[in-house]
Protein backbone atom coordinates (compact mmCIF):
# COMPACT_ATOMS: atom_id res chain seq x y z
CA UNK A 1 0.00 0.00 0.00
CA UNK A 2 1.43 3.16 -0.98
CA UNK A 3 0.43 6.18 0.85
CA UNK A 4 1.58 9.54 -0.13
CA UNK A 5 2.43 12.08 2.41
CA UNK A 6 1.21 15.67 2.16
CA UNK A 7 4.80 16.91 2.25
CA UNK A 8 5.75 14.89 -0.77
CA UNK A 9 2.94 16.27 -2.89
CA UNK A 10 3.49 19.88 -1.79
CA UNK A 11 7.16 19.93 -2.68
CA UNK A 12 6.75 19.27 -6.41
CA UNK A 13 3.94 21.85 -6.64
CA UNK A 14 6.07 24.55 -4.94
CA UNK A 15 8.87 24.23 -7.45
CA UNK A 16 6.81 25.22 -10.52
CA UNK A 17 5.26 28.16 -8.63
CA UNK A 18 8.64 29.63 -7.63
CA UNK A 19 10.10 29.17 -11.10
CA UNK A 20 7.08 30.90 -12.65
CA UNK A 21 7.49 33.72 -10.15
CA UNK A 22 11.20 34.00 -10.92
CA UNK A 23 10.56 34.10 -14.69
CA UNK A 24 7.87 36.76 -14.17
CA UNK A 25 10.23 38.90 -12.11
CA UNK A 26 13.02 38.58 -14.69
CA UNK A 27 10.67 39.57 -17.50
CA UNK A 28 9.40 42.54 -15.42
CA UNK A 29 12.95 43.73 -14.68
CA UNK A 30 13.90 43.35 -18.37
CA UNK A 31 10.85 45.40 -19.49
CA UNK A 32 11.61 48.06 -16.88
CA UNK A 33 15.27 48.24 -17.93
CA UNK A 34 14.29 48.53 -21.59
CA UNK A 35 11.89 51.35 -20.74
CA UNK A 36 14.52 53.26 -18.79
CA UNK A 37 17.10 52.75 -21.55
CA UNK A 38 14.64 53.93 -24.21
CA UNK A 39 13.71 57.01 -22.20
CA UNK A 40 17.35 57.92 -21.64
CA UNK A 41 18.13 57.41 -25.33
CA UNK A 42 15.34 59.66 -26.56
CA UNK A 43 16.00 62.37 -23.95
CA UNK A 44 19.73 62.48 -24.61
CA UNK A 45 20.19 62.34 -28.34
CA UNK A 46 23.78 61.85 -29.47
CA UNK A 47 25.25 65.08 -30.80
CA UNK A 48 22.68 67.33 -29.11
CA UNK A 49 24.92 68.33 -26.23
CA UNK A 50 27.84 69.61 -28.37
CA UNK A 51 25.45 71.74 -30.47
CA UNK A 52 24.03 73.34 -27.33
CA UNK A 53 27.49 73.89 -25.90
CA UNK A 54 28.59 75.57 -29.14
CA UNK A 55 25.89 78.25 -28.86
CA UNK A 56 27.41 81.55 -27.74
CA UNK A 57 26.10 82.98 -24.52
CA UNK A 58 24.21 86.18 -25.34
CA UNK A 59 25.94 89.16 -23.86
CA UNK A 60 24.06 91.57 -21.67
CA UNK A 61 23.77 94.90 -23.48
CA UNK A 62 25.68 97.83 -22.03
CA UNK A 63 24.08 101.27 -22.20
CA UNK A 64 25.41 104.75 -21.45
CA UNK A 65 22.82 107.48 -20.95
CA UNK A 66 23.73 111.04 -21.85
CA UNK A 67 22.15 113.89 -19.95
CA UNK A 68 19.45 115.62 -22.00
CA UNK A 69 20.67 118.56 -24.05
CA UNK A 70 19.03 121.51 -25.72
CA UNK A 71 20.39 122.98 -28.96
CA UNK A 72 19.36 125.98 -31.02
CA UNK A 73 18.26 125.08 -34.52
CA UNK A 74 18.89 126.88 -37.81
CA UNK A 75 15.56 128.66 -38.25
CA UNK A 76 13.86 132.02 -38.31
CA UNK A 77 12.87 132.94 -34.79
CA UNK A 78 13.72 130.90 -31.72
CA UNK A 79 13.54 127.18 -32.45
CA UNK A 80 15.30 124.58 -30.42
CA UNK A 81 15.65 120.84 -30.03
CA UNK A 82 15.56 119.14 -26.64
CA UNK A 83 17.05 115.65 -26.93
CA UNK A 84 18.06 112.85 -24.59
CA UNK A 85 20.15 109.94 -25.89
CA UNK A 86 21.26 106.50 -24.79
CA UNK A 87 24.26 104.85 -26.40
CA UNK A 88 24.53 101.08 -26.73
CA UNK A 89 28.20 100.05 -26.53
CA UNK A 90 30.04 96.81 -27.25
CA UNK A 91 31.88 96.29 -23.94
CA UNK A 92 32.89 97.76 -20.59
CA UNK A 93 36.10 99.24 -22.05
CA UNK A 94 34.05 101.24 -24.56
CA UNK A 95 31.75 102.41 -21.76
CA UNK A 96 34.73 103.57 -19.67
CA UNK A 97 36.17 105.46 -22.64
CA UNK A 98 32.84 107.19 -23.33
CA UNK A 99 32.44 108.21 -19.70
CA UNK A 100 36.03 109.54 -19.62
CA UNK A 101 35.58 111.64 -22.77
CA UNK A 102 31.92 112.60 -22.21
CA UNK A 103 32.42 116.40 -22.54
CA UNK A 104 34.00 116.04 -25.97
CA UNK A 105 31.36 113.57 -27.15
CA UNK A 106 28.52 115.84 -25.95
CA UNK A 107 30.15 118.73 -27.81
CA UNK A 108 30.30 116.67 -31.02
CA UNK A 109 26.62 115.76 -30.66
CA UNK A 110 25.61 119.37 -29.97
CA UNK A 111 27.49 120.65 -33.04
CA UNK A 112 25.96 117.97 -35.25
CA UNK A 113 22.39 118.56 -34.04
CA UNK A 114 22.51 122.37 -34.03
CA UNK A 115 23.20 122.45 -37.75
CA UNK A 116 19.62 121.35 -38.57
CA UNK A 117 16.45 122.98 -39.79
CA UNK A 118 13.35 122.13 -37.72
CA UNK A 119 11.50 120.64 -40.70
CA UNK A 120 14.29 118.04 -41.18
CA UNK A 121 13.67 116.59 -37.70
CA UNK A 122 10.00 115.66 -37.84
CA UNK A 123 9.57 112.26 -39.48
CA UNK A 124 10.59 108.87 -38.13
CA UNK A 125 12.99 108.44 -41.06
CA UNK A 126 14.63 111.77 -40.19
CA UNK A 127 15.13 110.69 -36.58
CA UNK A 128 16.52 107.32 -37.65
CA UNK A 129 18.94 108.99 -40.07
CA UNK A 130 20.05 111.47 -37.40
CA UNK A 131 20.62 108.63 -34.92
CA UNK A 132 22.96 107.00 -37.46
CA UNK A 133 24.77 110.30 -38.05
CA UNK A 134 25.20 110.83 -34.30
CA UNK A 135 26.53 107.28 -33.92
CA UNK A 136 29.03 107.81 -36.74
CA UNK A 137 30.15 111.17 -35.35
CA UNK A 138 30.60 109.86 -31.82
CA UNK A 139 32.50 106.80 -33.09
CA UNK A 140 35.18 108.92 -34.72
CA UNK A 141 38.46 108.34 -32.83
CA UNK A 142 39.09 110.88 -30.08
CA UNK A 143 42.81 111.00 -30.83
CA UNK A 144 45.49 109.08 -32.72
CA UNK A 145 46.16 106.60 -29.92
CA UNK A 146 42.59 105.64 -29.01
CA UNK A 147 40.38 103.23 -30.95
CA UNK A 148 36.84 104.24 -31.97
CA UNK A 149 34.38 104.27 -29.09
CA UNK A 150 32.48 101.14 -30.14
CA UNK A 151 28.98 102.63 -30.11
CA UNK A 152 26.62 100.11 -31.69
CA UNK A 153 23.51 102.28 -31.73
CA UNK A 154 21.97 105.55 -30.55
CA UNK A 155 18.47 105.67 -29.09
CA UNK A 156 16.55 108.86 -28.40
CA UNK A 157 14.82 109.05 -25.02
CA UNK A 158 13.50 112.54 -25.67
CA UNK A 159 13.19 114.33 -28.99
CA UNK A 160 11.22 117.58 -28.86
CA UNK A 161 11.38 120.35 -31.44
CA UNK A 162 9.93 123.70 -30.30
Amino acid sequence: MATSSPAATAAPAAAPRSSKLMIGLLIGVAVLAAGVAGTMYFQHKPGAAPAEAAKPVPEKPIFVTLEPMTVNLQAEGRKYLHVGMTLKVKDEAAKAQIVEFMPELRSRALLLLSNRAPDTLMSTEDKSRIAGEVRDELNRPLNDTLPPQGIASVSFNTFVVQ
